[in-house]
């Protein structure tokens, strides 16, 4: 779904528009005014998602980065309305909370109540005469472990999971640039409903695997790289290999210090599915040599001899 479009606003519209636009449609389809009305019931969740969303100012900034798929992909309804208690919301419009109507009520818990009342294909609340609604299937979670390469230019896998003790295959898209603790929603992909309702979802947890040359560092990667003494104090050139394997010469210059960093520039890794990339570091040590030769010991000592 289009957040912009289910609330009428333009992407570029101000804080106050945007609510504006959602206090109009929160009127007009709350539960109290539509009671019964299936329509209106989907319609008020969906508006108050996106509001939840859009009205964030870092949920928004996400949203407007990955775009709906890969949005919904990362946030779990959990994540969506964290930190949103409707009610509140609409008691500072100046009408009635969502629980103030039987209808609500039975759909709500404690806190915001979204976490009982959203995941709900329909509410009760109708009495002991009404027929059993039929609810969404349990969500599950499983972890997944993607490499840097993985990260830096997305990939398409299918995994196998045993579903009710069977294996199912299934294919999931890594966006560039996720990060570890993200969470891919796959929907649907989760357990069946026990009466009728839709299946549940399948979050996968992602984690990065180790790399032998390169760490993470937020966007950027780090590499190592030794020199010796007598390199560190005159300079010199060395070859850098990045993730993609790119070769570069970079000069290293005379009097460089053990940890110091040189910059590759946009050699990281993806900010986000679509942005630029962030920087390689490549970061300097100094050898030490555990033994010496006779000759090199008396080419050190008459280095201390001249204050190095």
């Amino acid at each position: 779904m289009d957040y912009y479009e289910l609330l009428g606003v333009k992407k570029d519209s101000s804080p106050a528009d945007i609510k504006k636009a959602y206090r109009k449609l929160a009127f007009k389809y709350h539960p109290d005014k539509n009671q019964g009305e299936k329509k209106s019931e989907t319609k008020f969740k969906e508006i108050n998602e996106a509001y939840a969303v859009l009205s964030d100012s870092e949920k928004k900034k996400q949203y407007d980065l990955y775009g709906s798929a890969d949005f919904h992909q990362r946030y779990s309804q959990e994540d969506i309305f964290r930190g949103f208690d409707l009610n509140d919301v609409l008691r500072q419009f100046g009408f009635g909370g969502a629980g103030q109507s039987a209808h609500f009520r039975s759909g709500m818990g404690g806190g915001n109540g979204f976490s009982s009342f959203f995941s709900q294909g329909q509410s009760g609340g109708c009495g002991g005469g009404c027929h059993s609604t039929p609810e969404k299937g349990q969500d599950m979670t499983y972890q997944i472990t993607v490499s840097l390469e993985e990260v830096l230019n997305g990939a398409e896998r299918t995994i196998t999971l045993r579903k009710n003790g069977t294996p199912q295959n299934v294919s999931v898209k890594i966006p560039k640039g996720i990060e570890a603790g993200k969470k891919l929603r796959l929907q649907g992909k989760g357990g069946n409903s026990h009466n009728g309702g839709i299946p549940g979802d399948l979050y996968l947890k992602v984690d990065i695997a180790s790399n032998a040359t390169f760490s993470r560092d937020g966007d950027d990667l780090v590499t190592q790289k030794l020199i010796t003494f007598s390199e560190a104090c005159f300079g010199t050139s060395m070859e850098v290999e990045t993730l993609e394997g790119k070769k570069f010469m970079v000069k290293v210059a005379p009097g460089t210090t053990h940890d110091s960093r040189l910059r590759l520039k946009g050699y990281g890794l993806p900010i986000g599915p679509l942005g630029e990339r962030g920087d390689l570091y490549i970061r300097i040590g100094v050898k030490v040599p555990k033994e010496l030769t006779e000759e090199q010991e008396k080419a050190i000592q008459e280095l201390r001899n001249c204050g190095l």
